[in-house]
């Protein structure tokens, strides 16, 4: 979802991306010729990992994802943009973590992935303690936009009905970092049912190319949905918790 979606709008020749390029140097023009290549290069990476997914594409996935993040704030843009989307490179680094790094050579790079497959107890809490980590940054990411009344998001609120949207950004802002804490502190059930709802659904009213946009956040509702299936029932006493095994 994240990479068809992001491919989508180089395809589309989404203008902001020319500041990127201007990053390393690419003038408007050559950077216009570009973005469709991008995108189809994007869309078939995301395709990879759908059908078969392998450990040289998912490292790549996570080297491409940081860059292009982090070129928000190289070109002038908050560093929040960067953290807001660590579901673009956590996830992939997620589920390249699930399959282990302990046995890598060249021939397994490209060899296809059976994720959890052979998943001991020390790989699920090295998978949880990352996927805490990211949905904690895109959470942060969020609330710290809407706490500095970024313009996009101020102008969803307002085509929402909203008479003052800058006090419904802060709102919203302190709720998003509260629930960011809570993720890394405490993470519970409930909560990331009711934090990957709300990461859905607010997602939504994007006023331009909505559903790209909602679909290219697809890295953010992933990792909280592989949060809530990594932690244990909380109806369950601490005791009566079964452990995952391989054969799990």
């Amino acid at each position: 979802m994240c990479f068809f979606g992001h491919g989508a709008f180089g395809i589309i020749g989404k203008k902001i991306w020319l500041n990127y390029f201007a990053v390393f140097g690419i003038n408007s023009v050559m950077g216009t010729h570009l973005m469709p290549w991008v995108g189809v290069i994007d869309i078939l990476m995301g395709i990879s990992i759908l059908l078969y997914p392998t450990r040289a594409v998912l490292g790549w996935l996570v080297i491409w994802g940081a860059l292009t993040a982090f070129c928000r704030p190289m070109s002038g843009e908050p560093f929040a943009e960067f953290i807001e989307r660590a579901g673009n490179y956590g996830a992939p680094f997620a589920l390249l973590l699930l399959n282990g790094f302990d046995t890598v050579n060249f021939k397994n790079l490209f060899a296809k992935l059976n994720p959890g497959a052979t998943t001991g107890s020390t790989t699920r809490k090295q998978v949880t303690i990352s996927l805490r980590v990211v949905i904690f940054l895109l959470l942060l990411g969020h609330g710290w936009l809407n706490l500095i009344e970024k313009k996009g998001i101020i102008d969803q609120y307002a085509s929402l009905g909203f008479s003052n949207p800058a006090n419904i950004a802060h709102i919203v802002g302190v709720f998003e970092i509260f629930a960011a804490c809570m993720v890394l502190i405490k993470p519970v059930r409930p909560l990331i049912a009711v934090f990957l709802i709300w990461k859905m659904g607010s997602e939504l009213f994007y006023p331009h190319w909505e559903i790209f946009e909602w679909i290219e956040r697809g890295g953010s509702y992933g990792a909280l949905l592989a949060l809530w299936f990594a932690l244990p029932p909380t109806n369950l006493p601490v005791h009566n918790r079964v452990p995952v095994t391989s054969k799990d």
